[in-house]
């Protein structure tokens, strides 16, 4: 037997359990993972309140919890291919990453560079594809000064530094608590809430030429205010259609070897990755309520 997070029901952090399961084993296509660090996304805890989010996802109770994972291959299925027993692999199981073991196909598994951590690898599926769409769906160049919304979130720290790599002016939004934070990873902060255009205004005379919504609508709807094209901005949150013309995106839509360029700024010291706190699996239930809480500057990580 192994264990792993589940639920019964949907609802919040109360209806996960650590469970006793029986131990998986990789079919012929597939590598079995030993997990050591799972990184926790907004869509983890959204999937176990939403049923409609979960039906998306293809996910039925009973169900596992997490999407992103890292740690070390343990076991191959005959016809799986490029990896090893023992290589360290990072990678994304939606509604399975928070157990002992993944079992998961080789095309959705990365290979941990050397000087990189689990913890840290754990952190990059989701939140770093995400964040490189969102870039590349508005078209960000260098020169553009962007409004990012929801900057200090888990998809916004990638945003933040991948627009600072592209050459861009990067004015983030966030509450007057993680303005420090923000300053720290190279953004202009702004709080948001009501009079934002004014703010931005204020900070930027000059205009702004995109903007990429990580959370919600505000930021979406200033840049239109301020006179942005919809075509230079996105939005990724899950909510309202977004105004015609916006770009409407998420981590599936990052282009090919996306990850592997995150992962190189990450050795080379040009991308940080802060990690908020990491919690025991015996202790999901906090790490989820901390997480959902967005009041963290930076990733929320499970050990196994």
């Amino acid at each position: 037997m192994t264990k792993a997070v589940r639920y019964r029901q949907f609802g919040g952090p109360e209806v996960l359990e650590l469970q006793e399961i029986p131990e998986p084993h990789a079919a012929p296509d597939e590598v079995r993972v030993r997990v050591t660090a799972a990184g926790l996304n907004p869509m983890d805890w959204q999937i176990t309140t939403q049923p409609d989010m979960a039906a998306r996802f293809g996910i039925t109770l009973p169900a596992g919890f997490g999407s992103d994972f890292a740690g070390v291959v343990d076991e191959l299925g005959a016809e799986a291919t490029g990896f090893a027993i023992g290589d360290r692999v990072y990678g994304a199981a939606i509604g399975r990453s928070v157990a002992d073991f993944v079992l998961v196909n080789a095309a959705h598994l990365w290979p941990t560079p050397e000087g990189i951590s689990d913890e840290v690898a754990a952190t990059l599926p989701v939140s770093g594809l995400t964040a490189s769409a969102a870039l590349a769906a508005i078209g960000l160049r260098t020169g553009d000064t962007v409004l990012i919304g929801g900057a200090a979130g888990g998809v916004g720290i990638f945003a933040v530094q991948l627009a600072k790599l592209a050459g861009a002016r990067v004015l983030g939004t966030a509450s007057e608590r993680t303005f420090a934070f923000l300053r720290g990873l190279g953004a202009e902060p702004v709080a948001y809430g009501p009079g934002l255009a004014d703010r931005v205004r204020a900070l930027a005379p000059e205009g702004i030429t995109a903007a990429a919504d990580l959370f919600g609508r505000e930021a979406a709807e200033t840049a239109l205010k301020l006179g942005v094209a919809p075509e230079r901005i996105s939005v990724v949150a899950d909510g309202p259609a977004p105004p015609p013309g916006v770009r409407k995106t998420g981590a599936l839509d990052a282009g090919p070897g996306t990850l592997e360029r995150i992962a190189d700024a990450i050795h080379s010291g040009e991308i940080t990755v802060p990690i908020a706190a990491t919690f025991p699996v015996e202790q999901i239930r906090e790490a989820v309520m901390t997480q959902a809480g967005r009041h963290v500057h930076g990733k929320i990580v499970v050990a196994l």
